[in-house]
């Protein structure tokens, strides 16, 4: 082992080899803190020392995660002294590294999220709060209130009440709640986003298949928070909203918060649920299912420039 140590050409002897890895700081220093480590214990353990070292070095150059040199990807060697018996050990264990450390908890928070149609680029992103807020001051009310809903979540768990964003196109509604989901996410809470356009054309499809339709739906009763993005985009028939959205909601209700972004206020989201293209008018109906969300909302106005014609 010692041999194959890549120490200067001009170190050849094994004791000339011993000496260098001793010279290095943080074997010294364990040697200094522990004077039973006599030259007998080292002899025994050349090898394990040799190994702190080389990885101890890597970790202070690393090349990143996906090209660790270390024997163990994510792991480096650490070295401890335990007296058993009247004798000296050395003893060697492998700890995770923070970069493994952050990439398992920033997996670890991915998989508490669920979207379906959403842009994954903006759930995977990292966030920043002071970010955010400069991002466009014109929204800061709107980041404002969402921040100290967030606040209370934490500090008294899961709210029986929601936020209904509504604003014009472009303003960042849909990049505000990915921010709040993967913030929740951080703290255990899980969570799904649907868009809804896409999402409603979809649960059509699965009308041929009941056990997939009623697997959807019970995963949207039972999470944590259940975001409808772009509510009112969709194409609504009678059968969506009363047996689908309206069974949702109504599970949901004073036990689980719901989230939507629009760019229509509640009264007209309301015309939008009164009127289908199959039945036409249906009033009451539309009334029913919006009971079911503006009792359990807080209205959020979200002002600000469109993100999407600036980027072009």
């Amino acid at each position: 082992m010692l041999k194959q140590i890549p120490l200067p050409a001009s170190i050849g002897s094994y004791e000339e080899k011993k000496s260098e890895l001793l010279k290095h700081p943080m074997v010294s220093k364990l040697i200094a803190e522990n004077p039973n480590v006599d030259d007998d214990v080292i002899n025994k353990n050349i090898t394990r020392i040799y190994q702190y070292v080389k990885e101890y070095n890597h970790c202070r150059n690393c090349p990143g995660l996906d090209r660790c040199p270390n024997d163990q990807t994510g792991y480096y060697t650490m070295l401890s002294i335990e007296e058993a018996r009247g004798h000296t050990q050395l003893n060697e264990r492998k700890v995770m590294c923070r970069k493994l450390k952050g990439r398992l908890s920033t997996d670890e928070i991915r998989k508490r999220i669920r979207s379906f149609y959403i842009d994954e680029q903006l759930l995977q992103q990292g966030y920043d709060f002071d970010e955010i807020m400069e991002m466009d001051p014109k929204r800061e009310k709107a980041v404002a209130a969402l921040s100290e809903y967030m606040g209370r979540t934490k500090n008294e768990g899961l709210q029986k009440k929601g936020l209904y964003l509504v604003g014009e196109f472009g303003t960042g509604k849909t990049y505000l709640m990915c921010y709040f989901l993967s913030e929740m996410a951080k703290i255990g809470f899980n969570g799904v986003i649907v868009y809804m356009p896409d999402f409603m054309e979809d649960l059509k499809a699965m009308f041929q298949d009941p056990q997939k339709l009623k697997d959807t739906i019970e995963m949207m009763k039972q999470t944590d928070f259940l975001i409808f993005d772009d509510i009112g985009a969709e194409n609504m028939n009678p059968w969506l909203r009363d047996h689908v959205l309206g069974s949702i909601l109504n599970y949901r209700m004073n036990r689980k918060p719901t989230f939507y972004t629009s760019n229509y206020d509640l009264d007209r989201l309301e015309l939008h649920f009164s009127f289908t293209n199959k039945e036409g008018e249906e009033e009451d109906k539309g009334k029913r299912i919006m009971e079911r969300i503006r009792t359990f909302v807080d209205e959020v106005k979200v002002t600000g420039v469109n993100k999407r014609q600036k980027q072009k």
